[in-house]
């Protein structure tokens, strides 16, 4: 029997469970563990909570732990409750799942202002992560600067610009909702180092921005290059830059709408200022080299803000005991394998880069990797152990049973129109699996 350790229970440690059921069959016991009471990490708190369609796939999530082999260990936390070798003392393999929740630093002066905000922890606010319930963003002023060029940028502009009808069917908690409806916002100033063939958004993301209620998408057509080199670019890419060019083209039917989000492209931030608060942003021009980097021009301006939020990326927390490469924010690797034993699969192995799919294939690959090291297995306690050393610790693991029924309260408790409720509070998570 193989026994096998899975920490973090988003996509790549689902997929990677799903994996070792069809690789070893009954020959397997997976434990996936995670510090939260409940499963799914960036399918619940980091997917756009109006994007319920992809969020849909913590049903494929849901069948792999059903099976006899797979089980969810919630509310337990590796480094406190339990140390990686320990776990590596009770399992043939463990493998670490833990995707990249920390915000990317924003490393230039004036990034200690008060309003000055992660896109981890604003994405975490609305969408009921408990580490971030209590964020309360000023949403009080009229503009906000948002940096980056990537689809959790055009995320936060889409949240911060719909209207309360249009969250209908969306699962945001309320006190984002709540909040959000007394919003003063209209001027959201989107911030990329370089050019609209060089962004990192999705068609459908762009898209919607073109539909929204009281916002309307604004660019200058002078950043774009010569239409005919939109057929340079890969399918998707040149769907994407179609969507930008035609919000220039439909600027005179949209300029009734009182919210802009504008584009602004060739725009690097370097400085943020504001008397204990953010006031403005300071952003200089820039250029791209034959490598199409960017470069600084020196030409610099003002925009005024009142909250700057930072889609830059993210990292991969630090373990104690496991290497890690702090340049790239991950763990340190070689195609997944760590240590002896001990392995990283999705963000936590390559960095925040791809698609949710992307995890797919990554679980599987790292489900060969072990089959190749570790055998039939090494004759290890597994789940016996992590057991006996939660029962000493007084640790109190939530089960998928009790996540069911915290999923039942929450679809109980949620306003009409909306899958659900979360609850935002871990004590209230809790208490919800015994009612």
């Amino acid at each position: 029997m193989r026994h096998i350790a899975i920490i973090g229970s988003g996509p790549a440690g689902y997929y990677t469970a799903e994996a070792a059921q069809k690789k070893f069959g009954d020959e397997v016991c997976i434990d996936i563990i995670d510090r939260l009471p409940v499963p799914f990490g960036l399918i619940r708190t980091g997917v756009a909570p109006d994007h319920q369609s992809i969020k849909a796939v913590s049903r494929r999530y849901e069948k792999t732990n059903l099976g006899d082999n797979v089980r969810f260990v919630g509310n337990v936390s590796v480094g406190s409750d339990v140390s990686v070798d320990e776990l590596q003392g009770f399992y043939d393999a463990v493998v670490l799942a833990t995707g990249a929740p920390n915000d990317r630093k924003l490393d230039i002066p004036g990034n200690e202002l008060s309003g000055v905000i992660g896109s981890a922890a604003f994405v975490g606010w609305y969408n009921g992560h408990p580490d971030f319930k209590d964020l309360n963003p000023p949403l009080a002023g009229k503009s906000v600067a948002i940096i980056g060029n990537g689809n959790v940028a055009l995320d936060v502009a889409r949240i911060l610009a719909k209207t309360q009808n249009e969250f209908r069917g969306s699962d945001i908690v309320a006190h984002a909702l709540d909040a959000l409806a007394q919003s003063k916002i209209r001027k959201i100033t989107l911030l990329g180092r370089r050019g609209p063939h060089q962004i990192a958004m999705t068609p459908k993301e762009l898209g919607e921005l073109g539909h929204l209620e009281k916002a309307r998408p604004v660019v200058d057509p002078l950043d774009f290059p010569d239409e005919g080199d939109d057929a340079m670019l890969e399918p998707g890419m040149r769907k994407s830059v179609t969507h930008l060019r035609s919000f220039y083209q439909r600027a005179g039917e949209l300029l009734d709408k009182p919210i802009t989000i504008d584009f602004d492209f060739f725009a690097m931030p370097v400085e943020i200022k504001g008397d204990g608060e953010v006031e403005q942003i300071v952003v200089e021009r820039t250029e791209l080299d034959k490598d199409m980097r960017s470069i600084g021009t020196g030409e610099r301006y003002e925009l005024d803000c009142q909250m700057v939020i930072s889609c830059i990326g993210y990292r991969t927390p630090p373990i104690e005991g496991v290497p890690y490469e702090h340049g790239r924010g991950r763990f340190a690797n070689t195609e997944g394998r760590i240590l002896p034993g001990l392995y990283c699969v999705g963000w936590a192995k390559r960095g925040p880069s791809g698609t949710i799919g992307t995890n797919k294939p990554d679980g599987f690959g790292m489900v060969e990797l072990i089959d190749e090291d570790i055998g039939a297995g090494d004759q290890k306690e597994g789940r016996k152990g992590l057991d006996r050393l939660m029962a000493e610790r007084n640790v109190e693991a939530v089960t998928f049973r009790d996540w069911k029924k915290i999923e039942e309260a929450e679809i109980a408790r949620a306003r009409a129109g909306a899958p659900r409720e979360k609850f935002t509070d871990i004590a209230e998570m809790i208490a919800a699996r015994e009612s």
